[in-house]
């Protein structure tokens, strides 16, 4: 009878290589080392050797200006626009262009022409709304995304994909909804608008808000809840429960804070909690739909 050491010798050098090999791979081993050890201490110790002198390089003569067709030179190409940085008196600015709209299409005007924040020299477009601004339920999300920003439409890209089926489920869509968020313009590279942004945009979506005068605002994520409810408290533990947006003495409006779509794409295992706060969210605004109308 063959042993397998037997087989393995008459299989030839190749055969055993191989063999020696996937013993190695499946006992983790995954580098080669040498056959006579190295002393890297000693290697650590010897003098760096010295740069090579640098060559000096050829001096190049400036090209030739362009000229058009007269012969005329043309001008040096201008530089980009420095982006504003804000400060108080563009918040100041902000309020009183702000409080100046009398109307959405007045706001929507008003923030095109803004150019006191940061945030716009890198952004493609002004993000403004979509939906119905006279429904009784408006939703405030954050700041606009890399397609949003492209589409100039707030929540088109997956994470509005994402609401518009959690928008289904409870029966509604964005004919029957209006959507915005409370940065206008796309933070660079998507990230956390700062504290003083924010106090930047904040007339702009307090007067949106006041200008649309929903039954129900729904707040989307930890920027808008945190900004526009005033709290400290995470969105994971206030999401649920219901609130009162009251930014003065005219406005007081039930608000729901949920988690951002953003988030459940990242934590799919949190949609459980969103779909709890859609449902009170339907039943709310069936209690709303049922009130007679008072107007």
């Amino acid at each position: 009878m063959t042993t397998s050491n037997e087989k393995a010798a008459q299989a030839g050098p190749e055969a055993n290589l191989a063999t020696l090999l996937r013993f190695y791979a499946e006992s983790g081993v995954d580098a080669l080392v040498g056959g006579e050890p190295v002393d890297r201490f000693a290697e650590s110790e010897k003098p760096e050797p010295a740069p090579a002198p640098a060559r000096a390089l050829p001096k190049k003569s400036p090209p030739p200006a362009r000229s058009d067709q007269r012969g005329s030179q043309s001008p040096p190409p201008a530089a980009p626009a420095a982006a504003a940085i804000p400060d108080q008196a563009a918040v100041n600015n902000a309020r009183e262009t702000a409080a100046k709209a009398a109307s959405i299409d007045a706001l929507r005007e008003a923030l095109l022409d803004f150019n006191g924040c940061n945030l716009r020299s890198g952004a493609r477009n002004t993000v403004f709304a979509d939906g119905n601004p006279a429904a009784d339920i408006m939703f405030v999300g954050e700041a606009p995304g890399r397609d949003e920003d492209r589409q100039g439409l707030p929540f088109v890209g997956r994470a509005g994909q994402l609401l518009d089926r959690m928008l289904a489920a409870i029966d509604l869509d964005r004919e029957s909804v209006y959507i915005t968020n409370m940065i206008p313009w796309r933070p660079p590279g998507n990230r956390t608008p700062t504290p003083f942004e924010i106090e930047l945009c904040r007339p702009f979506i307090e007067r949106h808000i006041a200008l649309a005068n929903p039954k129900i605002i729904v707040f989307l994520g930890n920027v808008s809840t945190k900004s526009m409810l005033n709290t400290t408290r995470g969105i994971l533990s206030i999401r649920g429960s219901w609130s009162r947006y009251k930014p003065g003495d005219t406005l007081d409006i039930p608000a729901l804070p949920t988690l951002h779509p953003a988030y459940l794409l990242r934590n799919p295992a949190h949609k459980r909690l969103s779909w709890m706060d859609f449902l009170a969210l339907k039943k709310r605004a069936d209690e709303i739909a049922s009130q007679p109308d008072e107007s």
